[in-house]
């Protein structure tokens, strides 16, 4: 005893430690009570126990380690500083708690490694528990092999990392330990509803029988996915979502989150790689060259063998890729070319990515190999190149696949045909570009028409799969010169084609509706006769090919852009029968009689006339080709008189505009436009007609035909003159589309004319051309006479340094197109030089020999340099040559590694060459050189290091970034532990990532070695590693590179964090897409015209979201606003006509405007430019989308999204309210909000105010949106941001106030807490501001609800603020009263008064002024709401009491009959909704603020004062005498006066005049239906019903449904205690009344989504009105009385089903505990009946209810009524039902039921955890629980399936049915708890009967007869009895209240049986028999004695039911 006395004095942490094991004992049970009890995470104390938790596990005496782990689990729940015991506790968890014998310490154990997982430790956890594998104790095994899974079965395989459990379970199925294999399967299985498949591969070389088993097992498992059930700390949102599936349930919350786990887990990246290379025979290369093929047969199996295995180790397999490829290329053996593809195949599939260095050396030798027929061969090439192609891209793979496709072998043809098939199928629209697709097409056409079938055939399929890929529209220009036959052939093809995994293609029918819409809208939104281009979506875009007039779009919305497009290109050519007869329709009959008239005056007549035809006629009805053709008709272009040829190309020039034109018309007049050109008179018109063909045929294709037509003819002037259209025509449709290659030979010849006007043409057209190629152009022209160079060159020097005029002019069809999507895929690569492909190209490939190679490569540097000296030669002799340079890049790459820095320098220039040499082909060599030249930059020499750093630049500019950053190779040379590599390569990365606008997600892989170097040893790498992470962040984000610290240690991870905050402030932004000047600078324009370009949009630059639409909506005609954009579906707001000047232009003016656009110089550009950018502003703002504002309210509630509540905002809300602002702001409004510099904000508010007025109706309704916005500038520090944003909110509330809006409370609480932040602001000027925004606050919001706000802004710590807001609660006491003060003004005054005694001068005293406003408007009963201050206090208050009362005059008579007619505040706070500002005083208010200058009230105007004539009065010198007083005899006032009657008036006008807006009207009415006035209240129901009654217009109550009902509660209220005792009124009103009442309530509850927005404290209020009106005897007295008791009836049971069943059960089950406080009585009974009835909606609402906050209010039940005090009650129903409603939650929710108490503070005050926990162990559903109680003899599930089936069987015989029945009996004694609803569900009504009956036969003979029950208990059998035996009308009973409902329930059959037993299935068989024996009239008497809401009805036998009634009463007795 003394030893214990002496450890018991200890305290808690040291006794835990004691050697005693008792002691340590008592320290856990104290510690694990601390542990509870501490609240705060982040106490000191949890300090003290920190090294303590391992020693909490480890103890060595068993009960005491039982105790600990359960401290230890309380410790790691509640700690913040848990995360830091992880290792060491879980280490003794695995070691010295799995192999205890106990099953709870295994469960405790288990359970703490899942917590440490909670609180994102699951890395550290299962690294411990993967040790534990391989311990030698088999218990431990299997025991952290268990707790793994469950692991990974609670938190998924996001959160347990897969692949090192994957690693070591094979290892397990190997274990002799049967249960160590058991649980290795089990664990499986687990893995595989995660990964599926991608498991097979790492469980293939388990024991067959084990996998064939687990193959069962998989089979079995549910198609769906696994989900996460368990969260993290940081996923607390993700659980929310979770909660709220599992709440709403359904297939669709099911089927979306299967969306997610979509990304399949790839098998590959599961395995561990193997590194074949050191196991390659040693003398592999020597055997590989050997003579006999059978030595290189065994050489290549070696290899064959190695590269089976799955995935490889990275390394340097030149070589052994070289020595295949020649075995591929050169053995004359069949069978070892075969072997050598598997070999490369299996490489291919083993490196992936990594192989695609070699991609290119090996494709064209495969390729080539083809020609072989043997199918052997064929396959195993084929499997290659297929294994070879998903290393690299289509793209780098493009030119080798060209090179062949003109093979004269057609076997090589078809197959590389088959294999680009193959392809096609793996790419997407985004990795099929048209500049790899489009060469790609024109070689597959060749072979279309090429002589052998299976090569025609396998072109065709290779079409066929690009269309279903790419699609169609995309494919088409490619197909222009095919036939119908073979176009059709294709699109067979295409339809046959399948995707991988089901994908659809673009091509598909879908994509074409998609596009349909937004073409069929441009024709009513564009303005008439104009050239500019409509504004597009891409996808209209897409289905339109270029930016043509919008009468083009009527075609593409009939029949779609493909077809089309196809019509328009292969249109056929028209016979001149066909062509007189169209034309005939259309002209008028003397035109074409006159068009080949003798007289020229009539040809002249004639074409007038068909001038005027086509400038009228509709360009869907006009023949363009019948009309060329009529012109054509003799004398055609041969015409002699000038003026009529005029006419006629006019005519040309007009057809082509306003038509339909097709190339097959434009081919009919393009020569004689030709031949017309150089002609004096006529050649300007020539010229006119040929560029409106252009535009509709395209510049590409028209210019080509000009120009062969021109240079076919021998007209030196026609020849200058169609030269010099091309260089205009340039200059006005850009240079997009034009083939160079075409022109080049063209204009050589017109360099070498006789004529001088010729060669002056070209020199100007190659000047023109120069201001798009730049310098690159000169080149082809280098071997021109030097005279003639130097006139070249001359002319380049006078464009040099000019930009490219801006278009003017844009093509109708496929070449806009092509340019978007160039111009797209060029800003994709980040090149910008592909104009480098227009040279001509030399093929070096012949000269790189294997010698060249040999020496390269020898061992002598002398050797290696000459080698390389001659490959420097080779490359400059050639210029310019191909990608093809065979195997020069594995050469050099040996060459970079050099120990000779001289080589390695010599080889760096190389590649400098190498890359202009190459020019954009060098990007298939980026992985195979490139990657190796930044290796280079590790080198420890500076001059070396910069020659490798000026290559990759020079590599750089030809390939862009893209290639550079896919894959892993970055980041493996980040990992290097490289000073001089990791610098420089940062330092290349954060100059080069900020220039992108896109990268490849492969970036993310440099982010865990970007850390590594901000931790780096050397300070030029951590230096350079903090400048790169701007740049990072600006692509990744700045979540996804914080969510990357999670793998750092602690320390580490506080600094980055830190760092990437700093990085987060100076994030660049991306840049955006550069503006196409000249509609195609970017294709190889010169640096200068880049720079004027980028100059030029740099205002434009600041956001790179919108770049494309920017650069489409840029061709528009400058002085005209094009109309609303497809893409904007929405109606324009009703105020869209007051708004832009552009909207105003008569649309007459587009020729005008075009007219002047085609005139205006290129110098004015920047003009233009300007203009543009003001017509995308000059749209609407804001965008009223309906029910918006609705929605998110809905969400919010919903906790669908954020809560606006935060101290500071996060980056989350501002990416919400990005969110959700893009689908209601302008496009350019929106990036000005959220834009960085502040300035950019100021400009956009100074646009808002502007548009304030006019779109008033579209702020409203994104109001809440817009205070959201400025409730974040208030955290702003910049002033005039603050100051700009006061000046708007002044604006913005004063419109409020005049359009009568009302702020709801949704916006209120978005906004005002914010405001109030600001009214403690140091400057005064914010202060004021402040100041009066919340004056003009109260006339668009209560004041009532003002106060609160104000109320929570006094606790500042902020005195300024404090100081305000105490001076505005004066204020709005002094002008509203003591109404105003929330939630009573006895805590509001208590709450002011505490800062009487504030430190502060100014608080005090505003303190105190506010207390005295309070005391002017109640007097001295102030001072008994103070309740008790300081005397000093006290002292202050009674002074400036006095002081005020002495300085406050006597208000004169005029003030007082002045406010006289204005009515008082009102009285009560909540009628504040939806008063108006006259109702306010607002006089008086203003005044008390002296801020009168804010809110000026406007007065009628026939009571306004005629200042003007009072002032002239006053002017003249007048003598004023007063008039004679009147004497009254005054003293008949002092007599009594009698009251007269209350006469009510019913309210007169209607209210939607009174109120502007829905809510306003709304709040309106819903305030006169708690109208003492019986009328006005009718009538405002009526209004309510008449809405209620409409479904589209029923959604405006969302928002009201609260308060409607709080106003039909104080109705009905009114009515039970005022009307009802008021003899005067007629009751039949009161009828009336209560009608309207019921049909509003019938409706409002019929409608489940206005329903269930009533809250549970309205609902309360609301039944028990009901269950009192049901109760009130006077009702019944009324006529009708009756019919409304059963109207409430229904009315209570609609309540029940469709409310909110969380909110519904709660208010039931506190008015049953408010009305059983005084007793039992017929309330109480009624309140249970409700209960029973949402009982039996359990089954189908049980997930939609909040459990803990149902087990909350039971419990508080409880708490008021424990279980004794319940069984004191007159009636012991309130006990049952209390036990029904438990057995009925935990019967719906099992075990999981003792999760849902998280709300309830401290369990022990109720027995509801023991009573619940008692109920989940007798229905067997706690798991984990094995139950000591168990009998040997207990069947299986199986057993006894078997032996019930066996006994139904006799039961079902005639002759063994009494056997079955018997053994059944004695089955359900022996095993109570079985289940016999499986075997009774599916037989028939009346077998169930003769079931239940048989049992209770064999259970009343075995007892002797009924054993004696109490009355009540026949009672309730009889009301089970009810509905089943169909006594009653059961419809009626179901419409009345449902009094049957609590005795319907399983769990009240304990009632049948006196004795005390679990509720069982056979207990509710065997008293069937005797509730039949029950009378049926007992049950109907002794019932409607009970409930008054049952139906009034007689029964026939009534003699017989007294006698039953007497004998039950005197056995009560």
């Amino acid at each position: 005893m003394g030893d214990d006395s002496e450890w018991m004095k200890l305290p808690t942490d040291q006794k835990c430690e004691h050697k005693v094991w008792k002691a340590r004992l008592g320290g856990y049970e104290e510690a694990l009570k601390l542990f509870q009890r501490i609240e705060d995470e982040k106490s000191p104390e949890w300090g003290k126990y920190l090294g303590l938790v391992k020693k909490f596990v480890t103890d060595s005496n068993a009960v005491a380690q039982l105790k600990g782990l359960e401290a230890a689990l309380a410790f790691i729940e509640n700690a913040h500083m848990a995360g830091k015991t992880a290792g060491e506790v879980v280490s003794g968890v695995v070691t010295k708690v799995f192999n205890q014998p106990k099953a709870r310490a295994k469960e405790l154990g288990t359970d703490i490694c899942l917590m440490y997982i909670e609180i994102e430790k699951a890395e550290v956890v299962q690294d411990e528990l993967l040790k534990g594998f391989d311990n030698k104790n088999p218990k431990i095994v299997v025991a952290c092999i268990e707790t793994l899974r469950k692991a990974l079965s609670e938190f998924g395989s996001k959160i347990v990392t897969l692949k090192p459990v994957v690693k070591v379970l094979p290892k397990q199925f190997e274990s002799r330990e049967k249960l160590v294999r058991d649980e290795a399967k089990l664990l499986a299985v687990e893995i595989y509803k995660w990964i599926r498949d991608a498991l097979r591969p790492s469980l293939q070389n388990i024991n067959s029988v084990q996998l064939k088993e687990l193959e069962e097992e998989w089979v079995k498992l549910p198609s769906s996915p696994a989900k996460q059930t368990r969260f993290l700390r940081s996923q607390q949102d993700l659980k929310a979502k979770f909660e709220q599936q599992q709440a709403q349930g359904g297939d669709q919350s099911d089927r979306e989150d299967e969306e997610e786990p979509a990304v399949a887990v790839d098998p590959y990246d599961l395995l561990e790689p193997v590194e074949i290379l050191s196991k390659l025979p040693k003398d592999f290369y020597e055997e590989i060259e050997a003579k006999k093929w059978q030595e290189r047969k065994a050489a290549l199996e070696a290899v064959e063998a190695l590269t089976k295995n799955p995935k490889l180790e990275n390394g340097d397999y030149g070589d052994l890729v070289r020595a295949l490829k020649k075995v591929v290329g050169k053995d004359a053996n069949v069978i070892l070319v075969a072997m050598a593809a598997k070999c490369l195949a299996g490489l291919a599939t083993g490196l992936r990515k990594k192989f695609g260095t070699y991609a290119g050396h090996v494709v064209p030798t495969l390729l080539e190999k083809f020609k072989e027929k043997k199918l052997q061969v064929v396959q195993a090439l084929q499997e290659a190149i297929d294994a070879i192609f998903f290393t690299t891209t289509l793209q780098n793979l493009s030119e080798d696949i060209l090179a062949v496709m003109d093979n004269k072998n057609p076997s090589i043809k078809q197959q590389a045909s088959l294999f680009l098939a193959r392809s096609f199928r793996h790419c997407k629209q985004a990795t099929l570009p048209k500049s790899v697709l489009k060469p790609l097409c024109a070689a597959l056409i060749k072979q279309v028409n090429d002589s052998a079938s299976e090569v025609r055939d396998a072109a065709f399929e290779a079409l066929g799969t690009a269309m279903k890929v790419v699609g169609e529209k995309a494919v088409n220009p490619f197909l222009a010169d095919l036939d119908k036959l073979k176009l059709d052939k294709i699109k067979e093809c295409a339809d046959k084609v399948e995707l991988p995994g089901g994908k659809k293609g673009a091509g598909g029918g879908g994509g074409a509706a998609a596009e349909k819409k937004p073409a069929a809208k441009a024709p009513a939104e564009a303005p008439p006769k104009t050239s500019a281009p409509p504004k597009k979506t891409q996808a209209a875009a897409a289905s339109k090919p270029s930016a043509a007039p919008p009468k083009k779009s009527k075609p593409a919305a009939s029949g779609g852009k493909t077809k089309k497009a196809s019509d328009e290109i292969t249109e056929a050519e028209q016979s001149p029968e066909v062509c007189e007869d169209l034309a005939a329709g259309v002209l008028p009959g003397t035109c074409l009689q006159q068009l080949d008239s003798a007289n020229w005056k009539e040809r002249l007549a004639s074409m007038e006339e068909f001038q005027r035809a086509v400038e009228t006629m509709d360009k869907a009805v006009m023949p363009c080709q019948a009309l060329v053709r009529m012109l054509a008709k003799k004398p055609g272009w041969k015409e002699t008189n000038f003026q009529v040829m005029q006419m006629k190309l006019h005519i040309v020039a007009l057809v082509a505009q306003r038509g339909q034109f097709s190339k097959t018309s434009a081919l009919v007049v393009l020569d004689g436009l030709v031949d017309k050109v150089g002609d004096v008179k006529c050649g300007g018109n020539a010229k006119e007609a040929l560029t409106a063909i252009g535009e509709a045929c395209s510049l590409p294709w028209t210019a080509e035909q000009v120009v062969s037509m021109a240079f076919a003819q021998k007209n030196p002037k026609n020849q200058a003159e169609a030269l010099n259209w091309l260089a205009n025509a340039m200059k006005e449709f850009g240079f997009t589309g034009i083939n160079v290659k075409g022109f080049i030979n063209n204009v050589k010849t017109a360099l070498g004319a006789t004529n001088p006007a010729v060669r002056t043409a070209a020199i100007t057209l190659l000047g023109v051309m120069h201001l798009y190629m730049g310098a690159p152009l000169r080149m082809f022209f280098e071997d021109e006479k030097p005279a003639l160079l130097a006139q070249i060159d001359a002319e380049f020097e006078k464009m040099q340094g000019q930009a490219p005029p801006p278009p003017t002019r844009f093509n109708k069809k496929v070449a806009a197109e092509e340019e978007a999507n160039e111009a797209e895929q060029q800003d994709e690569d980040g090149g910008g030089q592909d104009i480098m492909d227009l040279l001509p190209r030399t093929d070096i490939s012949d000269k790189i020999t294997s010698d060249l190679v040999s020496k390269i490569g020898d061992k002598n540097w002398k050797t290696r340099k000459e080698g390389l000296d001659e490959t420097a030669a080779i490359i400059s002799d050639a210029k310019f040559i191909t990608a093809n340079v065979g195997e020069l890049p594995l050469a050099l790459k040996g060459r970079l590694g050099d120990s000779n820095k001289i080589l390695v320098q010599q080889t760096l220039t190389i590649l400098q060459q190498l890359a202009t040499a190459m020019g954009p082909g060098l990007k298939q060599h980026v992985k195979a050189l490139g990657i190796p030249v930044i290796t280079v930059l590790g080198d420890s020499k500076p001059n070396v290091r910069a020659a490798a750093m000026t290559t990759l630049q020079a590599w750089v500019e030809q390939t862009g970034m893209k290639d550079w950053l896919e894959g892993e190779d970055l980041a493996d040379e980040l990992k290097r532990e490289n000073p001089f590599l990791r610098q420089e390569l940062l330092g290349w990365l954060a100059e080069k990532l900020p220039t992108l606008r896109t990268v490849p997600g492969d970036l993310m892989l440099c982010i865990p070695q970007l850390y590594t170097c901000l931790e780096d040893r050397n300070g030029d790498v951590r230096k350079k590693a903090q400048d790169a992470l701007p740049a990072f962040m600006m692509h990744l984000g700045y979540d996804k590179m914080n969510k990357a610290t999670g793998k750092l240690k602690p320390a580490s991870k506080d600094q980055v964090v830190a760092m990437l905050e700093k990085a987060r402030a100076v994030m660049p932004a991306k840049p955006a897409a550069p503006a196409k000047s000249g509609g195609g600078g970017g294709k190889g324009s010169p640096e200068p015209s880049r720079a004027a370009s980028a100059s030029r949009s740099a205002p434009a630059c600041e956001d790179a979201v919108d770049s494309k639409p920017d650069m489409k909506k840029g061709r528009g005609v400058p002085a005209k606003k094009p109309s609303s954009p497809p893409e904007e579906s929405l109606p324009p707001p009703p105020s869209k006509a007051k708004q832009g000047n552009g909207s105003k232009n008569p649309p007459t003016k587009g020729k005008a405007a075009a007219a002047n656009r085609e005139k205006g110089p290129a110098a004015k550009k920047p003009a233009v430019k300007a203009v543009k950018d003001e017509e995308d502003k000059s749209g609407p703002m804001f965008i009223v989308v309906p029910n918006a504002k609705e929605q998110r309210i809905k969400e919010e509630k919903q906790l669908k999204i954020l809560k606006w509540n935060f101290i500071t905002p996060r980056d989350e809300y501002l990416q919400q309210l990005k969110a959700q602002m893009s689908t209601c702001l302008a496009k350019w409004l929106l990036d000005e909000l959220f834009h960085s510099d502040f300035q950019r904000h100021v400009k956009a508010i100074s646009v808002m105010i502007e548009r304030l007025e006019s779109e008033s109706e579209a702020t409203l309704s994104c109001l809440d949106l817009i205070l959201k916005w400025f409730t974040l500038r208030f955290y702003d520090t910049n002033t005039t941001v603050l100051m700009k944003v006061l000046e708007y909110l002044k604006l913005l509330f004063a419109m409020l106030d005049r359009e009568n809006y009302h702020l709801t409370e949704y916006e209120a609480n978005s906004f005002i807490p914010y405001l109030i932040l600001k009214v403690g602001e140091s400057k005064d000027v914010v202060r004021k501001d402040v100041r009066a925004i919340l004056g003009m606050m109260c006339k668009v919001y209560p004041a009532s609800k003002v106060f609160p706000f104000l109320m929570e802004g006094a606790k500042s710590k902020n005195s300024k603020q404090r100081t305000e807001c105490l001076e505005e609660l004066g204020c709005l006491i002094k002008g509203y009263g003591m109404n105003v003060c929330q939630p009573t003004p006895a805590k509001s005054l208590k709450d002011i008064a505490v800062h009487i005694g504030d430190r502060d001068t100014s608080v005090r005293n505003a303190a105190l002024n506010a207390v005295v406003a309070a005391y002017n408007v109640c007097g001295d009963q102030v001072y008994k709401l103070l309740g008790t201050l300081s005397e000093k206090d006290m002292s202050m208050l009674e002074e400036r009491i006095k002081r005020s009362v002495k300085k406050t005059p006597a208000a004169p008579p005029k003030q007082a009959v002045t406010e006289r007619p204005q009515r008082e505040p009102p009285t009560n706070p909540n009628a504040t909704i939806i008063r108006k500002p006259a109702q306010e005083d607002p006089n008086k208010l203003n005044h008390a603020r002296q801020n009168a200058q804010h809110s000026e009230t406007s007065i009628p105007k026939e009571f306004k004062l005629d200042l003007d004539t009072i002032e002239a009065d006053m002017d003249r010198n007048r003598v004023y005498e007063l008039p004679e007083l009147i004497q009254h005899d005054l003293d008949w006032m002092m007599e009594p006066i009698p009251i007269p009657k209350l006469k009510t008036r019913p309210f007169g006008f209607h209210y939607d005049d009174l109120h502007y807006s829905t809510a306003s009207t709304i709040n309106f009415v819903i305030s006169q239906v708690a109208s003492s006035d019986i009328n006005t209240s009718i009538q405002a129901l009526a209004q309510i019903d008449e809405v209620l009654q409409q479904e589209d217009k029923a959604e405006v109550m969302v928002a009201h449904i609260d308060q409607f009902l709080i106003a039909t509660v104080m109705q009905l209220r009114l009515i039970y205690n005022t009307h009802m005792a008021n003899d005067q009124l007629d009751k039949k009103d009161l009828i009336k009344l209560y009608s309207c009442i019921i049909c509003n309530m019938v409706s409002l509850f019929s409608m489940e989504t206005l329903a269930k927005e009533a809250s549970m404290g309205v609902l309360k209020d609301l039944l028990h009105s009901f269950v009192m009106l049901l109760l009130d005897s006077r009702v019944e007295d009324i006529e009708d009385g009756e019919q409304v008791i059963r109207s409430i009836n229904l009315l209570v049971i609609r309540v029940l089903e469709n409310s909110d069943q969380t909110n519904i059960m709660s208010a039931v089950l506190v008015l049953l505990q408010d009305s059983l406080v005084t007793g039992f009585s017929m309330s109480s009974e009624l309140f249970m009946k409700c209960l029973w009835r949402l009982m039996r909606f359990l089954p189908d609402t049980i997930n939609n209810i909040n459990l803990d906050r149902i087990l909350l209010d039971i419990h508080n039940f409880m708490k008021v009524f424990p279980k004794d005090k319940l069984k004191q009650l007159s009636s012991n129903l309130p006990h049952r039902t209390l036990k029904t409603l438990l057995h009925a939650l935990v019967k719906y929710t099992g075990a999981k039921i003792l999760d849902h108490m998280s709300m309830i503070e401290n369990r022990n005050e109720s027995d509801l955890e023991a009573s619940l926990r008692r109920i989940v162990k007798l229905s067997g559903n706690l798991s984990g629980v094995k139950r000591d109680h168990e009998k040997d003899d207990r069947v299986s599930k199986a057993k006894a399936s078997d032996i019930l089936t066996e006994i139904f069987k006799k039961i079902g015989s005639k002759e063994n049915s009494r056997e079955g029945l018997t053994e059944l009996y004695e089955y359900k004694q022996k095993y109570p708890d079985t289940d016999l609803e499986p075997f009774l569900k599916n037989t028939s009504e009346f077998f169930q009967i003769y079931v239940e009956k048989g049992l209770s036969l064999i259970e009343s003979e075995r007892r002797g007869y009924f054993e004696h029950v109490e009355p009540a208990v026949y009672y309730e059998r009889l009301k089970i009895l009810k509905q089943s035996c169909g006594l009653e009308n059961t419809d009626r009973e179901e419409d009345r209240g449902g009094d049957d409902e609590p005795l319907q329930q399983p769990a009240m059959s304990s009632l049948l049986s006196p004795k005390p037993s679990v509720a069982s299935s056979t207990d509710m068989l065997q008293s069937k028999l005797s509730q039949l024996k029950e009378s049926r009239e007992l049950h109907q008497q002794e019932h409607n004695s009970r409930s008054p809401t049952q139906a009034r009805s007689s029964s026939p036998n009534l003699d017989d039911l007294r006698k039953r009634l007497e004998r039950i009463k005197s056995k009560r007795k």
